[in-house]
């Protein structure tokens, strides 16, 4: 079994055909992740806010349907399985979307109603939930199972890296894919690498783990007080999420003028100056300094997103970029290893945890889109990055509180 890493302690065969498939699944998203905001964007005719209501609508149906998936996934069909059966549902998303391209140009619908393409879209956000639903879960739960306590930010640095490398190339492939042929091809491709991505899974060894709690405890458990700072801390982290995944990629395109070769080489340029970095914050982050590491990138990371309110030129896109990729190192990597470690202590609950954290990104992605539809058409776009800057900072939360009194005793 290919393994992607080596360390002093042994890896897991589960570890590594999870990460394995984890990779091949960043290949694909490396090609499609910075330009499908944009294809909706054109898709609804620029327009901002139906592109937000898209994602809307997939968040609200997410976030009431996780607990169902998870009790679904876990207890009924089996982890693996769930994992398997979830590229199928991503590959058919694909699809779709190829569809809606008519299968030739693709920078709008081609030869459809807009009726049908509502149409389409609609079915579209059914199977790209039913792919979350059936992967989120459970791969959390095998990471936290997998990933060893002693090394487990290392492990996850890999990963972090992994998708860095990719980042670094697909973005410029796939401009020039869409400058050529359009998006048809580049679905085309995402659908091949998504079935491809299912292989290693074969590999993946069974797990038993069981759901235990009720959809209404579940939810009595999101908005307990004893997880209010970390369900806030995990609401910062996804509210981020929207702003750096849907608004930025179609900032970006508009000031370089809808080049889609310039996206993607300015996007592919920024990532290469920080492949490397990660794996240093890998280490760093497995060590007592992890806690300190996350509150001071949370809070460069902030600084980052009020500097993004003034770019206007390409070469501010590269330079703020480049920082903003340094310092986002300083963040994701300890935020992650501590989403995991305490998911690995939470024993038998450590996929209820793991769905506390799935529904407490949702509630921040849904609430920072409301706030969105409302004030960007007053305050323009740049007030999402202000709102993305807060998110960060909620992220704090996950501190532990005597490392925070720490921190505090030594500002």
């Amino acid at each position: 079994m290919f393994r992607p890493f080596s360390f002093k302690s042994r890896v897991s065969n589960g570890l590594a055909s999870l990460y394995s498939a984890r990779m091949i699944l960043n290949i694909g998203n490396s090609l499609v992740g910075l330009f499908l905001p944009i294809f909706l964007f054109l898709v609804f005719d620029h327009r901002l806010s139906y592109t937000l209501i898209y994602y809307l609508i997939y968040y609200t149906a997410y976030l009431f349907l996780v607990a169902l998936g998870a009790k679904f996934s876990l207890n009924k069909i089996g982890i693996k399985r769930a994992i398997i059966i979830s590229t199928l549902f991503g590959a058919i998303y694909f699809a779709i979307l190829f569809f809606i391209t008519g299968g030739r140009d693709a920078t709008a619908a081609a030869g459809m109603s807009q009726m049908s393409i509502y149409i389409f879209l609609g079915v579209s956000i059914i199977f790209t939930a039913l792919q979350d639903l059936t992967y989120w879960v459970p791969v959390h739960t095998e990471m936290s199972k997998f990933t060893d306590r002693q090394n487990r930010a290392k492990q996850l640095s890999i990963l972090e890296s992994s998708s860095i490398a990719f980042n670094a190339v697909g973005p410029l492939f796939a401009g020039w894919v869409l400058a050529q042929y359009g998006y048809n091809l580049l679905f085309f491709l995402a659908i091949f690498i998504t079935i491809i991505s299912v292989v290693p899974l074969f590999y993946l060894p069974p797990t038993e783990e069981k759901f235990s709690w009720t959809y209404r405890q579940t939810w009595k458990e999101l908005f307990s007080r004893q997880r209010r700072k970390t369900v806030l801390a995990f609401m910062g982290d996804g509210a981020e999420n929207v702003v750096s995944g849907i608004v930025w990629p179609i900032f970006i395109w508009e000031i370089l003028k809808g080049n889609f070769f310039s996206v993607g080489a300015i996007s592919s340029l920024i990532v290469v100056s920080t492949i490397f970095l990660e794996l240093l914050v890998g280490k760093y982050a497995d060590s007592s300094r992890r806690d300190r590491i996350l509150h001071w990138g949370t809070i460069l990371y902030a600084l980052g997103w009020f500097i993004k309110i003034f770019i206007d030129t390409a070469f501010q896109i590269f330079v703020v970029s480049t920082y903003h990729n340094l310092v986002r190192l300083f963040t994701r990597t300890p935020f992650d290893t501590v989403l995991y470690e305490r998911a690995a202590d939470s024993g038998h609950y450590v996929d209820e945890y793991t769905v506390i954290h799935e529904m407490a990104l949702m509630v921040g992605r849904i609430l920072i889109i409301l706030l969105m539809l409302m004030l960007v058409p007053v305050f323009g776009i740049g007030l999402t990055f202000i709102l993305a800057a807060l998110s960060t900072l909620l992220m704090n939360l996950l501190i532990d509180e005597k490392t925070a009194q720490e921190i505090r005793a030594r500002v």
